[in-house]
């Protein structure tokens, strides 16, 4: 158990990253050109006006006094209130995180289920034709953006077969299932070309190793090795990629949604940037950062689970 002693020391070594992501966050958010309160009171409010709806939120406050605030909320457990939706952030965002959380663990699942059988046909005929077309393809797909891709299957799938809805989240399980596959698809098809040409990688490495070959030795049928032996071992660094792309995927689900026009955190953070909502976007950020770290986290743990000589 030895080898788990930073599951101990590890989430105080996050607390710094955290804090340096709300300081980052509080200060380009303000950045941006706009008044949160003009956009709420429209071009012809008074600065009557708009001065009362700036003290009502504390944005008269100065920059680092706004900042302790907000720190302040935080360590109670708060996020502050949405100047445009008049609700407190943490509960205005538990309400959008399912769809988010859907499409994300939806989306790994398809991109392991892609690249796995893609990354071993190409390993077992490393150097054939089956291993140039895996190649090809996966370098193909690296090229195509998210938001391309996502039109595309909706031109093909939703206008031209009719099969799929278009946009929306739905209501029922069915209903959210179904409008979950074509975005979902659309980050699968992306993340699975990166995770293909790593675990290919590793895969034929792998089976050149001293573990295979003695296992060959033994007079073990190729499948089983590969199986048995290569793809466990093959399995680390891909692990590794996974979770950093994973954290890539939390962020990216904000093109993802707003292309399928999925009422998630990803278009709830659009919208609070476009009615410069300093709070929400505060919130969702904040979130996103404590999910990526949480999640490499995760995956420092399935590493040394999965390969005993790893050590953290």
């Amino acid at each position: 158990m030895h080898r788990y002693k930073f599951v101990l020391t590890r989430p105080l070594q996050f607390l710094p990253v955290l804090f340096g992501i709300s300081i980052i966050t509080f200060i380009l958010v303000r950045l941006i050109p706009g008044d949160p309160a003009r956009n709420i009171l429209g071009t012809r409010a008074t600065p009557q006006a708009l001065a009362s709806i700036r003290a009502q939120y504390g944005l008269d406050q100065p920059m680092w006094l706004q900042y302790v605030y907000f720190l302040k909320n935080l360590a109670d457990g708060e996020m502050g209130k949405s100047i445009l939706y008049k609700i407190d952030v943490l509960k205005l965002i538990a309400t959008r995180i399912e769809p988010t959380l859907a499409l994300v663990a939806a989306s790994v699942v398809l991109s392991v289920l892609i690249a796995v059988p893609m990354a071993a046909i190409a390993a077992r005929n490393a150097g054939r034709a089956p291993d140039h077309a895996v190649r090809i393809v996966s370098t193909f797909g690296i090229g195509f953006p998210p938001f391309w891709l996502g039109l595309m299957l909706i031109i093909l799938f939703s206008v031209e077969l009719g099969l799929l809805p278009v946009s929306g989240y739905g209501a029922t399980i069915g209903d959210k299932l179904s409008h979950l596959v074509l975005p979902s698809l659309t980050v699968a098809l992306s993340l699975s070309t990166v995770l293909t040409r790593s675990l290919r990688a590793a895969m034929i490495e792998a089976l050149k190793s001293d573990v295979a070959t003695a296992a060959r030795a033994r007079g073990m049928p190729e499948g089983i090795v590969f199986w048995r032996h290569v793809l466990p071992n093959s399995l680390v660094p891909t692990i590794n990629l996974l979770a950093v792309n994973i954290g890539w995927l939390i962020g990216g689900t904000v093109v993802v949604e707003s292309v399928f026009a999925l009422p998630g955190m990803g278009q709830l953070l659009v919208r609070a940037i476009f009615s410069r909502d300093y709070m929400v976007v505060q919130g969702v950020a904040m979130v996103f950062a404590c999910a990526t770290v949480l999640i490499n986290f995760i995956a420092d743990i399935v590493t040394v689970a999965v390969d005993p000589r790893v050590k953290l």
